[in-house]
C-alpha cells in the first residue's frame, strides 16, 4: 500500500502570519518540518498550500507541492482535494505543518495504527506526567477502549475521577493527551471531507469529534515523544530552549 504525505501550510494565520516561512537558525520553518517527513517511510511528500508564497518557496528547496483552493476550513479538507491527484496511493497521512523537528518515528508509527485490521482513521496519544498539563485545556484529552481506538476526545479532562480530589488523580488512573497527526485510509478521508460539521465538534472545537459522532473509527498509538508545535511568536522562544539552532 502507498502512503502519501501531505504537510498542509496555510500563509494566513490570525495569531501568526507567514508562520510556514519564519526563519529558525537559518530555514524556514516548513523546510524543516519536510525534511524531517523526508526521513519517514513514505513514498511521497507533498506541501498543501493556498499561497504562491509558499509554493515560490516549495520549489526552491526542491519539495513537491500542490495549490489548493483557499475555502478549506481544515488541513483536513485541504488533504482531502490533493490526495484526489494521486490515484494510485491508498494511505494518507496529515502532518501538522508547525512542527519543525517532529520525529519521524511518530509518522511511522501512525502509519503502523492505520495498518491495523479494520482501521480507518489513525493518531498518537501520550501519557500525561503532570498535572499542568493535565488540566490545561489547550491539551485536548482522549480516553480509550480496549483496542486502543478513541472514545472521545475533550478539552477538560476525562474521564472525571468522582470522589478523588484532583491533586491525585495522576496517581489513581492513566491519562492521555491527543498528538495532533492523523492517517487515513484515502477513501475514509475523502468521505470525511464531505461531513458537516458536528454539534460536539462545534462544543469543544475539535474537528475529530465529527468523525466520532458521525461512526467512524479512530485507531490510535500510544508514544512517549514529546512534540512542540509554533503558534505564535512566543511560541519560537520556547522551541529554542529545546532545540537550539
Amino acid at each position: 500500500m502507498k502512503t502519501l504525505g501531505i504537510i498542509p501550510a496555510r500563509f494566513a494565520s490570525t495569531r501568526f502570519p507567514g508562520k510556514p516561512l519564519i526563519d529558525l537558525g537559518g530555514k524556514t520553518m516548513i523546510q524543516r518540518v519536510y525534511e524531517q517527513v523526508a526521513k519517514a517511510e513514505l513514498d511521497k511528500i507533498i506541501i498543501a498550500t493556498d499561497d504562491m508564497r509558499i509554493v515560490a518557496h516549495a520549489k526552491s528547496i526542491g519539495a513537491e507541492y500542490c495549490l489548493t483552493s483557499e475555502l478549506h476550513q481544515s488541513g483536513t479538507d485541504r488533504c482531502a482535494e490533493v490526495s484526489t491527484q494521486f490515484p494510485d496511493f491508498d494511505l494518507v497521512i496529515n502532518i501538522q505543518g508547525d512542527e519543525p523537528f517532529i520525529d519521524p518515528a511518530q509518522i511511522n508509527l501512525v502509519k503502523s495504527a492505520l495498518l491495523k485490521p479494520n482501521a480507518q482513521i489513525s493518531t498518537l496519544v501520550k501519557k500525561i506526567d503532570t498535572n499542568e498539563e493535565l488540566f490545561n485545556v489547550n491539551s485536548p484529552k482522549v480516553i480509550l477502549n480496549q483496542n486502543l481506538e478513541a472514545l472521545y476526545f475533550s478539552r477538560q479532562t476525562i474521564p472525571y475521577l468522582r470522589n478523588i480530589d484532583k491533586t491525585n488523580w495522576l496517581t489513581s488512573h492513566v491519562f492521555y493527551k491527543h498528538i495532533g497527526i492523523y492517517g487515513f485510509q484515502k477513501d475514509i478521508l475523502l468521505a470525511l471531507s464531505k461531513l458537516q460539521p458536528h454539534a460536539l465538534e462545534l462544543a469543544e472545537n475539535l474537528e475529530q469529534l465529527r468523525w466520532l459522532a458521525f461512526g467512524y473509527s479512530i485507531s490510535t498509538e500510544i508514544t512517549t515523544l514529546e512534540t512542540m508545535a509554533i503558534d505564535s511568536p512566543e511560541d519560537v522562544e520556547k522551541i529554542k530552549k529545546v532545540y537550539p539552532f
